[in-house]
């Protein structure tokens, strides 16, 4: 067996348990979560009182406007400074939320918005409340639009999680730097953590397409792909 190839099956357990304990993890938690802060703040920027609204335009700008990799140095590296010191995967987790968050807004902001206002004129002429309306009319449908950029955010952050490897999370591309420094193999231990992350990527791919030709049944989007 070539010397390459058996570094990569001796590699492979130890990089598909980082994987399996700290990257989907990271990846499940900080999408859940972001998806909460994201419904919370496309529903303030909508509907809020104007101190609210310019608060969450705050947050998206700052958010969107840097990168991520510089969000979690801030806070893993630079909140110590104000004495709030936080383990590195309790601030990843902060970092990627806070990501997810804004992104997220501005796709449940928009999706919200493209429902016709006579949905909510058709639901508050049988006697809905705002939030009955909200719950049972308007998130269902603006929930089948937003499926497929919320899917991509999704299989995006899969990939984004590696960026924790830079605060010391032992994810899975941490986990294939260590092996790095002690093989001296660069090349082929990089390759095989992408493979990695390749092949997640490609199953939730083929998982987002099922899910988007089974909303497009129902009439909630043309599917994607035929």
């Amino acid at each position: 067996m070539p010397a390459w190839l058996q570094l990569m099956l001796d590699s492979l357990q130890p990089l598909l348990w980082a994987g399996l304990v700290f990257t989907i993890p990271l990846t499940l938690l900080s999408f859940v979560l972001g998806l909460a802060l994201g419904l919370t703040v496309a529903v303030t920027r909508l509907f809020g009182p104007k101190p609210l609204v310019a608060a969450a335009r705050f947050y998206v700008w700052v958010i969107r406007g840097t990168p991520l990799l510089v969000q979690l140095f801030v806070i893993f590296y630079g909140l110590p400074s104000l004495g709030i010191l936080l383990d590195a995967f309790p601030a990843a987790l902060i970092g990627f939320t806070l990501n997810v968050g804004a992104y997220t807004s501005e796709i449940i902001r928009a999706v919200i918005a493209s429902v016709p206002r006579g949905q909510w004129e058709a639901a508050y002429s049988i006697g809905m409340s705002w939030g009955q309306a909200m719950r049972r009319t308007i998130l269902p449908q603006a929930a089948r639009v937003a499926v497929p950029p919320l899917s991509n955010t999704f299989i995006s952050l899969v990939k984004d999680t590696s960026l924790a490897a830079a605060i010391t999370v032992p994810e899975l591309f941490q986990t294939a730097q260590r092996i790095v420094a002690t093989t001296y193999e660069p090349l082929i231990l990089y390759i095989e953590a992408a493979l990695i992350y390749l092949a997640m990527s490609s199953v939730l791919s083929a998982l987002q397409v099922r899910l988007e030709k089974r909303f497009a049944r129902y009439g909630g989007f043309l599917e994607a792909r035929t």
